[in-house]
């Protein structure tokens, strides 16, 4: 049974939703749902999955279009075996028509595969230049032909328009990361000045005095600078605890 030519009305509608992902607060989650799920629909796939590596490069099953296909990607994860991982390892596209007859390259993966109903499966990199963060699997059955090779440049462009919003997502997430640093950065800067004035004119002593004094007193007891910062200024170490032998000289 032959499979109709792409809907070009849906494969349009299917990059429109993909790049509405790229505006602020989307859910990348949502997004590869509808790529593995759109996948399935424009081919006549049996399946789609889809897996992305951790912050410690890690592959981890990310979505799947049905429980068969989601097996088949943790299985591969488990023996470490299959088109999935190769492709991710590679990146480069990874591709067999007949899997009753890829024992030899998969002595697991392929027998599983067939024995779930599936003929053929293409494995597609998420990548963007030389950073690869995962492969999208698309699993075919006897129902209908395999996706073409000349089809398999379209599939790689849905793939990577995914790919660009899942790192954007990332950068995103590293950003407000290191926002937070630098604003944690500041309000300590913020503090341990006030307390430097604070001290400065309660002891008769410079700021760069006092902040030796409040490096000291850090020390001594054992606290984060920002900690006796915090409680000079809100004066919860009275002037009498800073003892005149405290002072630099």
């Amino acid at each position: 049974m032959g499979r109709d030519a792409v809907d070009t009305e849906r494969l349009a509608a299917t990059f429109i939703d993909l790049a509405d992902t790229l505006v602020d607060d989307f859910d990348v989650l949502d997004l590869l749902y509808v790529l593995v799920t759109r996948c399935e629909e424009l081919w006549g796939l049996a399946a789609a999955g889809l897996l992305l590596s951790d912050d410690q490069n890690r592959l981890r099953v990310a979505v799947a279009s049905n429980e068969s296909a989601r097996l088949l990607e943790i299985f591969q994860i488990q023996y470490d075996e299959g088109p999935c991982l190769e492709c991710y390892h590679t990146g480069r596209p990874v591709s067999a028509n007949g899997l009753d007859s890829a024992d030899g390259r998969w002595p697991r993966f392929a027998p599983a595969a067939t024995a779930a109903g599936f003929v053929a499966v293409h494995a597609l990199p998420m990548r963007l230049r030389r950073d690869v963060i995962g492969a999208l699997n698309l699993f075919s059955d006897s129902r209908v032909p395999p996706i073409s090779e000349q089809e398999m440049p379209i599939a790689q462009a849905l793939a990577d328009v995914a790919t660009i919003a899942i790192l954007q997502d990332r950068l995103a997430r590293s950003r407000e990361t290191l926002a937070d640093q630098l604003q944690g950065a500041l309000n300590s800067r913020i503090a341990i000045e006030q307390a430097k004035g604070a001290l400065a004119l309660q002891l008769g002593v410079s700021p760069e005095q006092a902040f030796e004094l409040l490096r000291e007193r850090a020390r001594s007891s054992r606290r984060r600078l920002t900690e006796v910062a915090a409680a000079v200024v809100r004066r919860e170490l009275p002037d009498a605890e800073w003892s005149k032998s405290e002072k630099p000289k």
